[in-house]
């Protein structure tokens, strides 16, 4: 269904703040062209918790026209509010996309029967595929092993966006849950480890700047070949690493407008631009990658 290199890919703005739609087709275009296996449009990279609802929406169905088929496109649906999840989910039933990825509810910090609850409920607003995202780094709330093996029992959620860094993680989920239920790792860091280890792949940062290195890192990952893997991996730990020196989308969007893939590197408030304490490391990082 979902496997490799899956990009979490911003949402390129203009100076205005206004959705900049030519960049936004000009980096599906680059994905596809370099090899990315898949798009999360408008997740938590892409902005999602300072976009208008129809903003959110309008991206999410850009994407999937333009894509036309050519990879399969995960919309995002989270929020911290289970109503305002099921009324995103309701909308994006309707725009093509092949899966939903849904963060944990940030801030409120649910207990693990209310993240089970909030997750049944969106799921039963849809019969689109839905990827479950942990990140409790960014959002105060650990989904558990325990509660993400009582949710794969829900027939259309079909896996998790693991993003803890921690790679007992993936032994626990795995133990717990069918031989198909999907593991994706959303820790550029150990992505390559996780998908040696038996993950799926990897809904990656990283992939937004270097699209054919992580591609490729990824298929030799999946297909147990370390060496190689590992080879490529090294190129691109610079960037695993100082992509997240501020607060994620700031140092990606920075660095794709260095690339020339968007003009400027916009974000909305209270995101604000990357200091420039930080630019002659990922400027390094860029050159290492080879893609600058």
């Amino acid at each position: 269904m979902f496997s490799g290199s899956i990009v979490a890919l911003v949402t390129p703005l203009k100076g205005n703040g206004e959705i900049d739609y030519q960049n936004l087709e000009q980096l599906v275009d680059f994905h596809i062209e370099q090899g990315t296996d898949g798009i999360v449009a408008v997740g938590t990279t892409g902005e999602s918790t300072t976009l208008s609802m129809a903003e959110h929406t309008d991206v999410v169905k850009h994407i999937v026209s333009f894509v036309a088929g050519r990879v399969p496109v995960i919309g995002g649906n989270g929020s911290n509010s289970t109503a305002e999840a099921i009324e995103l989910t309701h909308l994006l039933n309707g725009t093509g996309v092949s899966g939903m990825l849904g963060v944990t509810p940030y801030y409120n910090k649910p207990p693990q029967q209310g993240l089970y609850k909030h997750y049944q409920a969106v799921a039963a607003a849809t019969d689109i595929p839905q990827i479950l995202y942990n990140v409790p780094g960014r959002t105060c709330c650990d989904l558990l092993p325990e509660t993400v093996a009582e949710l794969a029992k829900i027939k259309n959620i079909v896996g998790i966006k693991e993003a803890t860094g921690n790679l007992s993680r993936l032994t626990e989920i795995k133990a717990l849950c069918d031989d198909d239920f999907l593991l994706f790792s959303g820790d550029d860091a150990t992505g390559m480890e996780f998908m040696l280890q038996g993950g799926n792949g990897v809904i990656s940062v990283t992939n937004n700047i270097a699209p054919k290195l992580m591609s490729d890192m990824c298929r030799y990952a999946l297909a147990g070949q370390r060496e190689q893997a590992s080879a490529i991996n090294a190129q691109l730990q610079p960037l695993h690493d100082n992509l997240f020196v501020e607060a994620n989308p700031i140092p990606v969007k920075w660095c794709l407008a260095q690339m020339k893939l968007i003009n400027d590197g916009q974000l909305r408030l209270p995101l604000v631009e990357l200091a420039p304490q930080y630019h002659a490391q990922l400027l390094t990082a860029l050159k290492q990658a080879d893609v600058l």
